[in-house]
């Protein structure tokens, strides 16, 4: 049976774009596969622990010698790279904030590094591989080429360098301007907006259509 697991991490609620559009995503996964099953995770409501001086040294210290703080992180670290063992299909939402990662997906990523678990001690090899990993970033500027901040998203840079030797390969959905609206200096900007929007939800209505016919 087909599983998803559907990852949201912007703290805008009801307001956030990316938000909107995982949702859509696990839409038209569901369509796809109408008896596939899905987890939900929401780092923006519920983020995952930081690594800090009491427990983050728990993947790298025996699980006999944990400290009760290094015992309870690594339990979350098992559960959570559980979920993506679980997972045929990711999809996360990643928003732009101060031109890189919420700090929260960070948090959840370093987690996931686990020798043993996620990757192979012996060979490097990660294990997580072999799965859809679906990213639907969105930004509330322009950064595309030719603009005055080009290159300034550090999040859809740094994500896949971040989670490689995990085995995984994200694949981006992106939709940018999206404080067009909201922001007056930027009005002038939302025709361009609308059609970055229009042009993402396209993208991810047509991510699982050849399932969903065969």
């Amino acid at each position: 049976m087909s599983h998803l697991l559907h990852i949201d991490s912007s703290i805008q609620g009801d307001a956030s774009v990316s938000r909107a559009l995982t949702a859509r995503a696990a839409d038209a996964w569901r369509a796809a596969h109408p008896d596939g099953t899905v987890t939900y995770r929401d780092l923006g409501a519920d983020p995952v622990p930081h690594l800090d001086t009491a427990a983050g040294l728990a993947r790298t210290v025996p699980p006999e010698q944990h400290t009760p703080e290094q015992a309870a992180s690594w339990a979350l670290t098992v559960a959570l790279i559980d979920e993506v063992k679980a997972a045929d299909t990711i999809v996360l939402g990643l928003p732009l904030y101060n031109f890189a990662a919420p700090s929260s997906v960070k948090a959840w990523v370093d987690h996931l590094f686990a020798y043993g678990l996620a990757i192979n001690p012996e060979t490097q090899e990660g294990l997580l591989g072999g799965r859809d990993f679906i990213v639907v970033a969105s930004r509330g500027g322009g950064y595309g080429p030719g603009t005055p901040r080009e290159g300034w998203d550090h999040a859809e840079l740094w994500l896949p360098h971040g989670v490689s030797m995990l085995g995984l390969e994200p694949r981006f959905v992106t939709t940018e301007l999206t404080l067009a609206a909201a922001r007056e200096q930027l009005a002038h900007l939302k025709p361009l907006a609308d059609e970055s929007r229009a042009a993402a939800e396209a993208e991810i209505d047509a991510l699982w259509t050849t399932a969903a016919t065969v």
